[in-house]
């Protein structure tokens, strides 16, 4: 299996930090999530890995390079000062990607989810990884139902930032700038996304004070 790391976001809500710092390079622990992922993909076996680059990406091309010391071959996907967002990024890397369902690990979580045997059914297009939702969010994004992604439920998980794609499940998109999210509400409404829960460490560095917190 194929991973991507989605590392091309500007980072808004870690400014001043990510001003100077894209925020996959970003550090908990005196580790950055980048260089985290990419041993946590190596320990699952996944050999290939591919990055797509925007805002200050030279600074994780040259930090990480063909990604030899973490065990895996590194390959990017340059989106340049047009950030395309989770599905236009995807989209744009699919050359990059394969014909098989790969895996895709968001840059700014910090977790110990194991990575491997994260797959997909037949006939499912996605599979989530969802998280308990944290206190210091109002709601979930998905709920799940007997390992099926619904949009509603009486439970509302969180989207961990982990998911399995079929290339196929961006059929009749256009290249071009859009959210991963539409796509998947639409998929699960037809039945076609499976899910699962991870209950150990995750959270979203996504603003300063979890940033704090993680490096306490």
């Amino acid at each position: 299996m194929i991973a991507m790391i989605l590392a091309a976001g500007r980072g808004e809500r870690l400014r001043p930090l990510t001003d100077t710092t894209p925020k996959s390079l970003v550090e908990v622990q005196g580790e950055t999530l980048v260089e985290r992922h990419l041993r946590a993909l190596s320990a699952a076996g996944i050999r290939q890995v591919v990055i797509n680059l925007g805002w200050l990406g030279d600074k994780v091309l040259e930090r990480i390079g063909s990604g030899e010391r973490y065990g895996v071959d590194v390959v990017y996907s340059n989106e340049g000062d047009n950030i395309l967002e989770t599905g236009g990024g995807i989209h744009r890397a699919l050359p990059m990607l394969g014909h098989d369902p790969f895996l895709v690990v968001n840059a700014d979580i910090y977790t110990d989810m194991p990575l491997a045997g994260i797959g997909l059914a037949d006939g499912d297009l996605a599979h989530l990884v969802l998280v308990p939702t944290p206190p210091d969010k109002d709601t979930g994004d998905f709920a799940l139902d007997a390992g099926r992604i619904r949009n509603a439920g009486e439970e509302m998980l969180t989207f961990s930032g982990v998911s399995v794609y079929r290339p196929e499940f961006f059929a009749g998109c256009n290249a071009g700038r859009f959210s991963v999210v539409p796509l998947l509400r639409a998929a699960a409404d037809d039945g076609r996304v499976s899910g699962s829960v991870y209950a150990g460490l995750w959270r979203d560095v996504g603003t300063p004070a979890r940033l704090a917190e993680l490096n306490a």
